[in-house]
């Protein structure tokens, strides 16, 4: 990214968007109004008969603050999604900025369908990420086609990150010499809408899938697409410092080893098997210093590697070189509630799947806890409380001028009023904290 004069936490806009009724025998609606005041939406929820039979855990009647930016209805397609939530920020993008897009529900409310799409080739129904791409990538050639330069290190392209899956790091590769090289999650510059679209659909298919409490289908992972404008020059300079920290790797650890190995032969083990001062032995510290020299000569290449990343950035003759956008895809949280009749699907996961299904409830709490963190100003803010807030933390430290949304996927379906109920009250929690 640009450099950054100071990092500020961007404010969040919550939007709601209902699913359709499932056309199953028996569904019935639950009663949902809104109302509007000139801060925002409110959204009230009750069951149909909140003293029948369906009354259960977190059935009772609730009412929001009015925190929501806009209510979508059911027959809100995903074209008037992205026109009234994404489009609206590519001036944003355009000048080099982030800006954030979350879909936050449960198992079954339409997450996948909203960030990625599920029909391709109507446009009417394109996901959030690849409407986004598209409208890039005309920008995108519109610049390219216009710049006065014919170098090619300064033609633009978008650079994704398809992966399906929260990674904290990417694999460990050990090369010659010793080296060893932690790859970032991949991230691939894609120069054509087309050769974009097959990179995601590719990343799509590595991410898991599972049995839930809700559906057979039921995605298991988290799922991150950032898409980045990117040039060559800054694709090649960020490859040079990801080379330049594999070779400080072994030289790294040869000054540890060598410090360990200089302190530890000053003890000695005494007959009564205590550790004493080896009087004998002196330090050499001319071969620790040695190594710190080595140690400090790798350490500088790599910092002159970071600071060709950033002279990228300043040479550069476009200023929205970097502008990122981030679409996260959280996994459903498992809602388990005994008394619902969605509880027995549950007895289809397996152990592993369960145990996936508590993870991914604890990411969620740790999202929301972060966003709490948030909204009292402490000073730490626990990002470290799981893998997938350690992924998101760069795109919560975003510029002031940047920008982050949630929306919300809900059903109207009575029998999952409680799970229902929960996302729209995270939301609220989300849209108070993230308040100008």
């Amino acid at each position: 990214m640009p450099p950054k004069k100071s990092q500020k936490l961007t404010p969040f806009s919550v939007y709601i968007r209902w699913r359709p009724l499932p056309e199953e025998p028996g569904a019935t609606e639950i009663k949902k109004t809104q109302s509007s005041a000139s801060d925002g939406h409110s959204v009230s929820l009750s069951l149909p008969d909140a003293s029948g039979p369906s009354s259960s855990r977190g059935a009772r009647s609730w009412t929001s603050a009015p925190s929501f930016t806009k209510v979508f209805e059911a027959d809100d397609n995903n074209r008037g999604v992205y026109e009234n939530v994404v489009s609206q920020t590519f001036p944003k993008i355009m000048a080099g900025k982030t800006c954030n897009f979350f879909a936050y529900g449960h198992t079954g409310s339409g997450k996948t369908h909203t960030i990625v799409g599920y029909d391709h080739e109507d446009p009417q129904q394109v996901g959030l990420c690849l409407s986004a791409a598209k409208e890039l990538f005309q920008k995108i050639d519109e610049l390219n086609g216009s710049t006065e330069s014919n170098d090619n290190d300064q033609k633009l392209a978008v650079g994704l990150r398809p992966d399906g899956k929260v990674h904290v790091r990417g694999e460990t590769e050990t090369l010659e010499d010793g080296k060893v090289r932690v790859k970032p999650i991949r991230v691939v510059p894609c120069w054509t809408f087309e050769e974009l679209q097959t990179v995601l659909e590719k990343g799509l298919d590595l991410r898991a899938t599972g049995t839930s409490t809700v559906h057979d289908k039921s995605s298991r992972t988290h799922a991150v697409f950032e898409l980045e404008i990117v040039n060559q020059a800054l694709v090649e300079a960020r490859d040079a410092v990801i080379e330049r920290q594999a070779e400080l790797v072994p030289h790294g650890k040869f000054a540890t080893d060598v410090y360990i190995e200089e302190n530890t032969k000053r003890y000695t083990q005494g007959s009564d098997g205590k550790y004493i001062t080896n009087l004998d032995y002196t330090i050499n510290q001319e071969r620790i210093d040695a190594a710190e020299a080595t140690k400090r000569e790798y350490e500088e290449r790599v910092e002159l590697a970071e600071a060709k990343v950033q002279e990228t950035f300043t040479t550069s003759q476009h200023p929205c070189l970097g502008g990122k956008f981030v679409f996260v895809d959280l996994a459903g949280s498992e809602y388990y509630d005994q008394k619902s009749s969605a509880s027995a699907a549950g007895s289809k996961q397996t152990a592993e799947e369960k145990q996936e299904g508590r993870q991914i409830n604890s990411d969620l709490f740790a999202l929301k806890e972060v966003i709490r963190a948030r909204s009292s100003n402490q000073t730490r803010i626990p990002f470290r409380s799981s893998p997938l807030t350690m992924v998101l933390r760069e795109h919560f430290l975003g510029s002031e001028s940047g920008f982050s949304a949630m929306i919300l996927t809900v059903s109207p379906a009575a029998d999952q009023y409680a799970a229902t109920m929960n996302t729209v009250k995270y939301g609220n929690l989300v849209a108070m904290a993230g308040g100008p």
